[in-house]
C-alpha cells in the first residue's frame, strides 16, 4: 500500500577512487659546483693560480730550451774532442774565469767603464734623434732639405769613421762617446721619420676637424701612434751602442769590456776572453728587456690583438 505522500530516497553516488600513489625514485644528487665556483662559495680553493703558474713555467722552459742546449753543447764539445779546448774551453771553465774576474774587481771596473760610455752616447742619441725625426717626418720642406744629406751619412759605417773621430777628438773618452752617438742616431732617426709619415691619415684628419692645435695633435695622435716604431729604432740603437763601443775600445782604451777581450786574447787568457764576451751578451739582453718594458708602459692605450 502506498501512503499519501511519496518520500524521495536520495541517491548516494560512490566516492571517486583515490588516486594511486605516485612512485618516485631516489632524489637526484645535488649538482657539485666547479672548482672555481666552489672556491668562491667557501669550498675548495680555486686552481686558476696553479694553472697560470704552470703555464708560466712551461713558457719559461720553452724559452730557455735553446739556451740550455747551447750551454750543453758548449760544455760537451770540447770534452768530447769535437772542438779544440785550447781555443774553445768548456763553459764551466769560462764560468770559473768569470767569477774570478768578478771577485778581484776587474770585471766590475771594465763593465762600469763600458756602461758609462755606451749609455751616455745612447742617451745623447735619443735626445737628438727623436725630436729631429719628428720634425723631419712632419714638415716636408725640412725632409726635402735634409733628405740627401741623411742618405749620405746613414750609408757610411760608424766604424769606418772611427779613425776620423780619433784624429779630430783624440783617443780619450770624447771620441768613444761620439762614435756611439753617431752609430745610434740613425736607427732612431729613420724609424721616427717613418713612424710620423705612416701615421693613420684618418686619425689626423679627424683631429684636424676637431680644431686641435699642432701641439695637441702631436700629443694626442702623432706621438701615441709613433711609439712602437720609435721604440723599435731605440732597441736597435741599444744593441748598436754596445757593439760599436766594444770595437772602439779594442782600438784604443785602457778600460772597458772591449779592452778586456782584446787584452785577454793577446795574453792567451782564452777563458777570460769568453767571460768578457758573455758579459757583453748579458748586458745586451738585459738592456733590451728594459726597453721592451718601457715600451709596454707607454703603449698601454693599444688594444691587444
Amino acid at each position: 500500500m502506498s501512503t499519501g505522500t511519496d518520500t524521495a530516497v536520495p541517491t548516494v553516488l560512490p566516492a571517486p577512487p583515490a588516486p594511486a600513489e605516485e612512485v618516485r625514485g631516489p632524489a637526484p644528487a645535488p649538482k657539485q659546483l666547479p672548482d672555481a665556483a666552489a672556491g668562491h662559495a667557501g669550498g675548495r680553493p680555486a686552481r686558476h693560480p696553479l694553472r697560470a703558474l704552470g703555464r708560466r713555467l712551461r713558457a719559461l722552459a720553452l724559452r730557455s730550451a735553446a739556451i740550455l742546449a747551447l750551454l750543453a753543447l758548449w760544455e760537451t764539445a770540447p770534452r768530447l774532442g769535437l772542438a779544440d779546448p785550447t781555443f774553445l774551453p768548456p763553459v764551466s771553465e769560462v764560468a770559473v774565469a768569470w767569477w774570478e774576474l768578478l771577485r778581484d774587481g776587474q770585471l766590475g771596473q771594465h763593465t762600469w767603464a763600458s756602461l758609462v760610455r755606451s749609455f751616455g752616447g745612447f742617451g745623447i742619441a735619443v735626445l737628438v734623434a727623436v725630436p729631429l725625426g719628428l720634425l723631419i717626418g712632419w714638415y716636408r720642406p725640412v725632409a726635402a732639405l735634409l733628405g740627401p744629406l741623411l742618405e749620405v751619412f746613414r750609408n757610411t759605417a760608424a766604424l769606418a769613421l772611427l779613425p776620423v773621430f780619433v784624429l779630430l777628438l783624440g783617443i780619450g773618452e770624447t771620441s768613444k762617446v761620439s762614435i756611439v752617438v753617431y752609430a745610434c742616431v740613425w736607427p732612431i732617426l729613420l724609424n721616427t721619420i717613418s713612424a710620423v709619415g705612416n701615421a693613420d691619415p684618418t686619425l689626423v684628419r679627424l683631429a684636424r676637424s676637431m680644431d686641435l692645435s699642432t701641439p695637441r695633435l702631436f700629443q694626442k695622435v702623432i706621438l701615441p701612434a709613433s711609439v712602437p716604431a720609435v721604440f723599435t729604432g731605440i732597441r736597435l740603437a741599444g744593441a748598436v751602442s754596445i757593439l760599436v763601443l766594444v770595437a772602439a775600445e779594442m782600438i784604443g782604451a785602457k778600460a772597458g769590456l772591449g779592452y778586456l777581450i782584446n787584452a785577454s786574447q793577446f795574453n792567451f787568457a782564452i777563458p777570460q776572453m769568453y767571460a768578457g764576451i758573455v758579459t757583453i751578451s748579458a748586458i745586451g739582453v738585459a738592456f733590451n728587456q728594459l726597453l721592451v718594458t718601457i715600451e709596454r708602459r707607454l703603449s698601454t692605450w693599444r688594444v691587444p690583438s
